[in-house]
């Protein structure tokens, strides 16, 4: 595993307490996207997906 960007992880902070992209996204001055890219590329670095993404709620996949 290559060394995780602090952004990313503080994104995924925000989203795991939040439960939701775009108030993760609200609170740190970013779209929702925006966020939503950072999750994945996160995701795609450490190797594993984690969160379960519906179209109305976000669930992460550790607890």
């Amino acid at each position: 595993m290559s060394n995780i960007n602090l952004k990313l992880f503080q994104t995924f902070l925000l989203a795991a307490e939040h439960g939701s992209f775009r108030r993760a996204a609200e609170e740190s001055n970013r779209s929702a996207s925006a966020v939503s890219m950072q999750i994945r590329t996160l995701e795609e670095q450490i190797g594993i997906n984690l969160f379960h993404r519906t179209p109305k709620r976000l669930r992460r996949v550790c607890r």
